[in-house]
């Protein structure tokens, strides 16, 4: 079943498109641990380079918070179970046993039999109160799975952004190390100065300074990503390159368009709007609190005494029930859960107002990474011609080592932009996915 749900909830996969199929809700999937073991805690096989769809799987079935929400989910059908019960009779076996100076001692087994019969609607709103309350529920474990999804894909692809970033400084050492021993043999023929080699001795320092930093925010990354998983940040799986390929032409749908399908797919509001539901139930239950109510009772039995004599006393009643005067409690519970029914329409006005910025917030942040990702990419071409050129004036004595460095600054600055926008891109797509509340294959 984890499977399942994770076919469905993979966000990115190959070619992305903002505009998906729906993909309705299938329902709570089962539990995913067997007997006697933690979630977390199974041993995990990851042979070979794991990719998102098998890193988003893990993390459904290892995430406790995908289980919390089904967990509660399941108490809400246990108490719509309960709720139901209403409709059926209770029957209660009674016995007694008793001796008094007058008689003789008695033993009378008996069966009850109570029905309500008809309470205005009361036991109506009850049962649509806990049918809007596992509603509800179903919804936000959808948003639980959606929110896992959101947060595994943002430290996976954080993950990747620091190991491209971590390659690029390596290229950044590596040419380093070419100018120091450039600035070395021109020292050594005697056409620079020491100068120029502390110079290129302290670039490199520097970029050392820098790669060190990012394998320490990469292995932090790591640790993050495995607790996104429900597995413990010790233990050790491989991941694959930073895509240097990004379909950035393939994002379609006009803001409109993911706006309304926000507002329909979005399963926080679909919650909302169930509790908006709820409440007005609420209403017409406190409403029947103060009309009549009538029950049906029966029972029967058998009383044996200790000379051998019994009887069989049985009996049938209708019972109304009328509530007269209550001390208006009745007329301040209506009004309590009047005002509440129209506290849940506006905080469902409200959420569906932060939903819609939320989509127009991830859509153009999603366009800004498009533009970003283009000219961070001329940046990169521009810049690795001005180093070539000052590395190449330096090895001719035209250039000074000052310009050599100032361009592989350049160059180094240009590949981390470059490799920012890219991871950039994928995580606005994640995000502009799971604002619209749409799952995407």
């Amino acid at each position: 079943m984890s499977r399942i749900c994770a076919g469905i909830a993979l966000l990115l996969a190959g070619c992305v498109s903002a505009v998906v199929p729906d993909v309705p809700y299938k329902g709570a999937p089962e539990a995913r641990t067997t007997p006697g073991t933690t979630p977390g805690t199974t041993p995990l096989d990851v042979s070979g380079p794991a990719t998102l769809e098998r890193v988003i799987d893990i993390a459904l079935e290892n995430n406790p918070q995908t289980r919390e929400a089904w967990l509660r989910a399941r108490a809400a059908e246990a108490a719509l179970g309960s709720e139901r019960s209403a409709y059926l009779p209770e029957v209660d076996v009674n016995a007694s046993l008793s001796h008094t100076n007058t008689s003789h001692l008695s033993f009378g087994p008996s069966v009850a039999l109570t029905y309500l019969l008809f309470d205005f609607g009361g036991r109506e709103a009850r049962v649509e109160q806990a049918r809007q309350t596992l509603i509800a529920s179903d919804f936000l474990h959808n948003q639980v799975i959606q929110d896992v999804i959101l947060r595994v894909e943002r430290a996976y692809y954080q993950y990747l952004d620091a190991k491209a970033l971590l390659g690029a400084q390596k290229a950044t050492l590596d040419q380093r190390r070419t100018t120091l021993d450039a600035a070395d043999a021109r020292h050594n023929a005697g056409v620079a100065t020491i100068a120029d080699v502390l110079q290129a001795r302290t670039a490199l320092s520097q970029a050392q300074l820098t790669y060190d930093t990012i394998e320490g925010n990469l292995r932090a990354i790591e640790g993050a990503l495995a607790t996104a998983m429900g597995v413990t940040p010790t233990t050790r799986f491989e991941l694959g390159e930073l895509p240097a390929e990004v379909p950035a032409d393939e994002i379609s749908g006009a803001i409109d368009e993911l706006i309304a399908i926000a507002q329909k797919m979005r399963p926080e509001l679909a919650a909302a709007r169930a509790a908006a539901e709820r409440a007005d139930a609420r209403i017409r239950e406190v409403r029947s609190e103060g009309l009549p109510e009538i029950t049906a009772s029966a029972s029967a039995g058998v009383n044996f005494f200790s000379d051998g004599d019994h009887t069989t006393p049985h009996a049938a009643a209708i019972g109304l029930r009328f509530p007269l005067f209550t001390g208006y409690r009745n007329t301040y519970d209506i009004r309590e859960a009047e005002i509440n029914a129209e506290l849940a329409r506006e905080q469902l006005r409200d959420l569906s107002q932060q939903v819609s910025l939320d989509v127009w917030t991830s859509y153009y942040a999603l366009r800004t990474a498009k533009q970003r990702l283009a000219t961070s990419r001329d940046l990169l071409a521009s810049a690795q011609q001005s180093a070539e050129v000052a590395r190449a004036r330096y090895r001719e004595g035209v250039g000074t080592i000052v310009d050599v460095l100032t361009a592989e600054a350049a160059l180094e600055t240009a590949r981390a932009q470059e490799v920012q926008a890219r991871a950039d891109w994928f995580l606005a797509v994640a995000q502009l996915a799971h604002d619209t509340g749409r799952l995407n294959r």
